[in-house]
């Protein structure tokens, strides 16, 4: 009376293999769940409407305000992750990468300019408090009337000197007076500031029974994705790359 064996079927060779091939699925319950659109349906259909009676068309079911919502989730899904990975490319840092070699230094060479800018400037300087220096020690008789401006500019900056070094006379006295300064406690015990926002440190004692051990909690990595980002993946997409949109984001 056995089937299986008259048929010549071995029942536990088949489902050893059932449950080599299948074993992800074996246990599972798969049941289906509520179809929830991405964006409102009753504004989108509104708009679906309006737009629809301008090309002759009077009715719209709702199976394509659901269609269109998905496309939507699907389409920013995708914008997201392409301007995300534009953006991890463009925070990537090569300095300590051995296949890569710094070939200029732009920061430095700006602060080179800077530095020679400044010594131009300290240069100048020098050269007109010599000339206003050399115009108050004049002492001739027939003054023209740019020989005393020269005098009074040299006056006017000899005083602006004078304050200047009461002022940092001044300054170190009050430092001296307060004392050296001391190091900020923390507010709390077991917790650390990270840039401005608190990180708790919690242990298995309470707060003054003893050290507690350090646990920081950890943080999301935050991606900040800016104007540059979505311009660069516009100029990448070929529908988008000779758009209105990608023109008004060039213009801010």
């Amino acid at each position: 009376n056995d089937v299986a064996s008259m048929a010549g079927v071995n029942l536990n060779e088949e489902s050893a293999r059932i449950m080599a091939t299948n074993s992800d699925l074996v246990g599972t319950q798969i049941q289906s769940c509520k179809d929830e659109p991405f964006l409102a349906a009753i504004p989108l259909h509104k708009r679906i409407l309006e737009t629809a009676k301008k090309l002759g068309i009077t009715d719209v079911p709702a199976e394509v305000v659901t269609f269109i919502s998905h496309a939507t989730q699907n389409r920013l899904r995708t914008v997201i992750e392409k301007v995300t990975v534009i953006t991890q490319h463009r925070m990537e840092s090569y300095k300590d990468d051995e296949w890569y070699e710094q070939a200029t230094d732009v920061r430095s060479q700006l602060k080179f300019f800077e530095q020679l800018e400044r010594l131009e400037k300290q240069r100048k300087d020098e050269q007109e408090r010599e000339i206003l220096l050399k115009a108050a020690k004049s002492r001739s008789r027939q003054e023209d009337p740019e020989q005393a401006r020269l005098k009074q500019k040299a006056k006017e900056m000899q005083q602006q000197e004078l304050a200047q070094m009461r002022q940092r006379d001044a300054n170190l006295t009050a430092l001296a007076a307060i004392g050296p300064r001391k190091k900020r406690k923390l507010d709390a015990p077991g917790l650390l500031t990270i840039g401005g926002e608190g990180v708790g440190l919690c242990g298995g004692s309470q707060a003054g029974l003893g050290t507690a051990s350090p646990r920081q909690y950890p943080r999301q990595k935050i991606t900040r994705v800016n104007l540059r980002d979505f311009i660069f993946y516009m100029e990448q997409e070929r529908d988008m790359s000779h758009s209105l949109l990608l023109y008004r984001a060039l213009l801010k």
